[in-house]
């Protein structure tokens, strides 16, 4: 008879442990603020049958920029980095790119050169190391660089500088019937290789900057083909244009960090019915980086006075988050 009196008294005090522990609920990394509670809002308002905001599983789209708004940005963005060491790698075959620009500055060390190139050159340098190269064999390298290469200021590995608070955040929304989607001005085939291990999100759910491709077919082996001509400048106005050719519904929820979103938002924003526009602000200077305006990478400057005007939701980093990073 003791067994029995024993097992009842050690399910008695772990029901009264757990009655201790407070529960978490959603989103655990943020802090009890104004964008917590506005994101719970939203979700409950679009969730509930019989509100007037309700919005069907199929329509409840979100869209999520990636660099700066779901891993860092700064130094300089992931896939720049991810093509200097490659270009760094192929420039004793190519000669002429110690006298051609973005090359020459590039190779030189000289981002701010870089840069000034502007769209065009970015452009180019995105294009030049990969041209020819079937889509396999890019995905092949793209894994293999992401596995290895290390954050010049952490020394973490690029996928270790995603931001917590967002991880919980695509959960949160999928969790409540969301379909997430990657919007980016980055690369489309750069980010589907590893979107889904590190996000969650399968790659047919990025939508990013496009380049040519072409079908070939070599005795019977048949391959997708790399060409070096732009399709699809997924920033800015191109955003919306992207949502459009690959998601065919008009989201509800927009989340972005710079000037670079600012179409994104806006297009989600101005349909009629519940919506969540979001920005997330650059402000924690000692857990990642403080940046806005003035900025050459992540730059927010209009998109912070038109949030400002219309209301949306910023969240302040060094506020609102209680970590950044997963490791904190």
């Amino acid at each position: 008879m003791k067994k029995p009196i024993l097992l009842a008294a050690c399910i008695a005090a772990l029901a009264s442990a757990c009655a201790m522990v407070p529960d978490a609920g959603p989103l655990p990394s943020w802090n009890d603020t104004a964008p917590k509670e506005a994101v719970i809002e939203f979700v409950a308002r679009v969730t509930t049958k019989g509100s007037p905001d309700f919005v069907p599983v199929p329509e409840r789209i979100a869209v999520f920029d990636n660099d700066g708004t779901l891993w860092a940005e700064q130094p300089v963005y992931t896939q720049l980095a991810f093509i200097i060491d490659q270009i760094k790698a192929m420039a004793p075959q190519h000669p002429e790119w110690n006298t051609t620009e973005p090359f020459a500055s590039l190779l030189a060390g000289d981002m701010q050169g870089v840069m000034a190139s502007g769209e065009a050159g970015v452009a180019a340098l995105l294009a030049a190391p990969h041209a020819g190269m079937s889509t396999d064999e890019f995905s092949h390298d793209v894994l293999a660089w992401i596995e290895t290469a290390r954050h010049p200021k952490t020394g973490a590995a690029y996928t270790q500088m995603t931001y917590q608070p967002m991880l919980e955040l695509l959960e949160y929304l999928r969790a409540n019937g969301f379909k997430t989607f990657i919007v980016s001005g980055g690369g489309i085939d750069f980010m589907r290789p590893w979107s889904e291990q590190v996000y969650g999100i399968p790659p047919e759910q990025v939508v990013g900057t496009s380049g040519g491709l072409a079908f070939e077919d070599k005795n019977g082996q048949y391959t997708l083909r790399k060409l070096p001509e732009l399709v699809l400048n997924d920033d800015k106005a191109g955003k919306p244009v992207g949502i459009q050719r690959h998601i065919g519904r008009r989201p509800i929820a927009a989340f972005g960090n710079s000037d670079g979103d600012l179409q994104m938002l806006q297009w989600t924003c101005a349909a009629p019915g519940a919506r969540l526009c979001t920005y997330i602000h650059h402000t924690d200077e000692q857990r990642e980086w403080a940046y806005d305006r003035q900025s050459h990478i992540g730059k927010l400057d209009l998109g912070l006075d038109e949030a400002h005007a219309k209301g949306w939701t910023v969240v302040d980093m060094k506020q609102d988050w209680k970590v950044v990073f997963p490791a904190q």
